[in-house]
């Protein structure tokens, strides 16, 4: 990875906020197939089994939190990562879930939508 200096503004919060977007599978979906490079929505669709709509809005929140970027041509809109960093973050997450896949799985702290037990409750 680049050695970037880090904004001291840039905090917790924001980089936790960061993680949630990257929480949602859909998004991680869309994300990975954008590592091959440049795709339209109906590419999108065809490599990762969701819906038109879905990829869409996916593609809206993606795009607003500036992960990616995207570019007309004619009538179609093709999207790409906006930076190597994102893709190389995404690499990097593969590469430790590899690691920990096992104990990641069984974590209990966790549920499938990222919420702890207690957060639940509530």
């Amino acid at each position: 990875m680049r050695n970037v200096a880090v904004d001291s503004r840039i905090g917790h919060d924001l980089t936790a906020k960061l993680f949630r977007g990257f929480a949602d599978p859909s998004r991680l979906a869309i994300l990975e197939a954008l590592r091959a490079g440049e795709r339209c929505v109906s590419d999108l669709v065809l490599a990762t089994g969701l819906t038109q709509s879905n990829v869409s809005g996916h593609l809206a929140c993606l795009r607003d939190c500036g992960l990616v970027l995207s570019r007309q041509e004619g009538r179609f809109v093709h999207y790409r990562l906006a930076d190597p960093q994102v893709a190389e973050m995404l690499g990097a997450a593969r590469a430790i879930v590899a690691l920990f896949a096992a104990r990641i799985a069984a974590c209990a702290n966790y549920g499938p939508d990222g919420r702890t037990p207690s957060a639940d409750a509530e």
